[in-house]
């Protein structure tokens, strides 16, 4: 690239790896993408898959830290994963991530993420019984095509709608669903949602009823 721009362009996929973003092998395929040396549908057949996407949030951090402190944060966020993490294991989880007071995990199917969600509900909502500081669950559900990339293996469309309902969207206690997700969950037996517009957001979405 020398010539072209009057500055550096890093496109080594070894030095970009270092930066954990994505994995060498990725950013070589991208750079090939970029070259034309390598097709949308061969870079799709590599690393598109479905995946139904669980992102949970926690309520209340960045006011916890003002008034408590970062340790007492910590202390929440480590009582949240005692109680999620184990549920998301119970429940199937294909792969769980964890960051600050977000957890992120994939499943193969719709239905074991919202089973994930439920127990969570439940579970946090017996914990926080007597306990100060304890903090809801906010939760988004996504359902669909992503790309196996990234910390995370899922970036792409349906996990920005996830992330973007469970950690800016849905309240403490909320289960919010994508489209995707509730196609995939709308015949299951007992499941009551609401749907849900927002000038916030360019799509719409789901509430889920809880106790459902």
């Amino acid at each position: 690239m020398a010539g072209r721009f009057p500055f550096e362009l890093l496109d080594d996929p070894v030095e970009l790896s270092s930066f954990q973003g994505w994995s060498e092998q990725v950013y070589h395929d991208l750079l090939a993408l970029k070259r034309g040396e390598l097709s949308s549908d061969e870079f799709d057949a590599k690393y598109l898959c479905r995946r139904a996407i669980l992102v949970l949030d926690l309520t209340g951090f960045t006011e916890s830290t003002m008034r408590g402190g970062a340790l007492v944060s910590f202390l929440r966020i480590l009582d949240a994963q005692t109680v999620c993490l184990p549920v998301l294991r119970e429940r199937g989880a294909q792969l769980i991530r964890t960051f600050a007071d977000d957890i992120v995990a994939l499943f193969s199917e719709a239905s074991g993420a919202l089973d994930a969600a439920l127990d969570m509900h439940e579970r946090t909502d017996h914990f926080g019984r007597g306990n100060d500081r304890a903090a809801e669950c906010c939760v988004g559900i996504g359902y669909g095509d992503v790309y196996s990339i990234g910390p995370n293996l899922a970036m792409g469309d349906e996990m920005n709608r996830a992330s973007k309902l469970g950690e800016d969207t849905a309240r403490g206690g909320e289960t919010l669903l994508t489209e995707g997700a509730y196609q995939a969950l709308r015949a299951r037996e007992g499941l009551v949602v609401e749907p849900q517009t927002s000038d916030d957001l360019l799509f719409p979405y789901f509430r889920l009823e809880r106790g459902r």
